[in-house]
């Protein structure tokens, strides 16, 4: 019993971390997955995070809670800055929407419960079908695990005064608008040429009536795009994940003074 109680303070930094993480990773902060199995969710992985590690023994002092506010910084900047990338997908449907004329028409976002682009829901639920099926989201889990290498646990602060926290948070701001452009580009590209032959027909033929044809045409146009772009999509989705372990193992790096 005493054993117990002296573990105790570890296990539960382990899991307000594991708890953080899962409220910001992409797919785990689910708002239609019940809050009863993530609960039990983040229990089962810390268990298994607790006796897969060496921890240090730790008293119920001032300075645990400290590191209990220390834990939960981590685990939702390092998870919220994996769901900044990965949102660089519904930026790119609103550019797509906006060119095709269907931003008057939103959805509900199952993981924000606000509303998104049309074409942004479309292309994230593919995203994250393939982040299941190939297995990236325990890759996210192991980054959950592997933290503990780059911000220990005892570790008291996070050194959000140093300069290369902020020029990486920057960096990962301006990588989700590249990424949302290349994705968007191919159909945004093709939009405009539709728009500029429609004006080069309205200068020849005044008689049609450019702004009737125009929008159920780019409407088709862009369907029929998003078919033929798919495979390309998901070549920059592998990328974007990618890009999202990398940067989430920078920051946990940078938090942990490695530079």
């Amino acid at each position: 019993m005493i054993e117990i109680i002296q573990w105790l303070p570890a296990f539960m930094l382990v899991l307000v971390r594991v708890s953080a993480f899962l409220i910001t990773l992409p797919f785990f902060s689910y708002q239609n997955i019940p809050a009863p199995l993530k609960i039990g969710l983040a229990l089962f992985i810390s268990w298994i995070m607790f006796f897969a590690g060496d921890w240090p023994a730790l008293e119920i002092n001032y300075h645990f809670y400290l590191l209990i506010i220390k834990e939960a910084l981590v685990g939702l900047t390092v998870g919220l800055i994996a769901m900044i990338l990965l949102y660089a997908i519904q930026v790119a449907g609103g550019i797509i929407d906006y060119k095709m004329g269907l931003m008057i028409a939103n959805v509900i976002d199952p993981q924000t419960g606000a509303q998104s682009p049309l074409t942004g829901s479309y292309l994230y639920t593919f995203s994250i079908l393939f982040l299941l099926a190939t297995d990236a989201h325990h890759l996210l889990l192991d980054g959950v695990f592997y933290s503990y290498q780059f911000i220990p646990m005892d570790q008291l602060f996070i050194p959000f005064g140093n300069e290369a926290i902020l020029d990486h948070v920057v960096v990962t701001f301006s990588t989700m608008f590249l990424i949302a452009f290349q994705m968007a580009m191919p159909i945004v590209g093709s939009i405009f040429l539709v728009d500029l032959a429609l004006g080069m027909v309205s200068r020849a033929v005044p008689q049609i009536n450019v702004f009737v044809v125009g929008m159920p045409l780019k409407v088709l146009v862009g369907f029929i795009l998003l078919l033929l772009v798919m495979a390309p999509f998901f070549m920059v989705v592998n990328q974007l994940i990618e890009t999202m372990i990398i940067t989430m193992r920078t920051l946990m790096e940078l938090y942990g003074g490695v530079t």
